[in-house]
């Protein structure tokens, strides 16, 4: 006959109220830096995303001046934060993001928007937009002789 012993009270295992809170606030504290540099993440790839974007529509605007044999252009507006590629739809900047724009003088519209101008050549009139968001600055730039359109990520400002 197997007998059964009582637990004592010492016997007995398991985890305190103060342990499972601790260990509570670990997990929290964990999850919280890695949300963080989640979201750091995706937005550095939004940023970069939209300055790709801005590369094709810039190539393809140059592409339409060679094909069609004349001048086309792509017009940023910064005020309404946005850009617009010949024949295409305008497509908005994302919230948070800085953008500038450096063009040649004869290509401003007004204080807050220009054109950067592409010639049946290939040429340009050549500048670069820059879109910013926190420390980070990708720059699209092209080039006035070539119409050669490159993108760059500056190191932090």
């Amino acid at each position: 006959m197997l007998r059964r012993r009582a637990a004592s009270p010492s016997a007995q295992r398991g985890f305190s109220l103060l342990e499972l809170i601790a260990v509570i606030v670990l997990i929290a504290i964990a999850v919280t830096v890695a949300s963080l540099a989640v979201s750091s993440s995706l937005g550095s790839a939004k940023i970069q995303a939209v300055s790709r974007d801005l590369v094709a529509a810039l190539r393809y605007t140059r592409g339409q001046a060679i094909v069609k044999g004349r001048q086309e252009t792509l017009e940023v507006d910064l005020e309404n934060m946005s850009y617009t590629a010949p024949g295409k739809p305008t497509v908005k900047f994302p919230d948070k993001v800085e953008v500038k724009l450096l063009t040649a003088q004869s290509e401003q519209i007004h204080e807050r928007a220009g054109r950067i101008r592409f010639y049946p050549d290939g040429s340009s009139t050549g500048g670069h937009v820059s879109v910013i968001s926190g420390a980070r600055e990708w720059r699209v730039n092209v080039g006035w002789l070539t119409g050669e359109v490159d993108l760059e990520e500056l190191k932090e400002r």
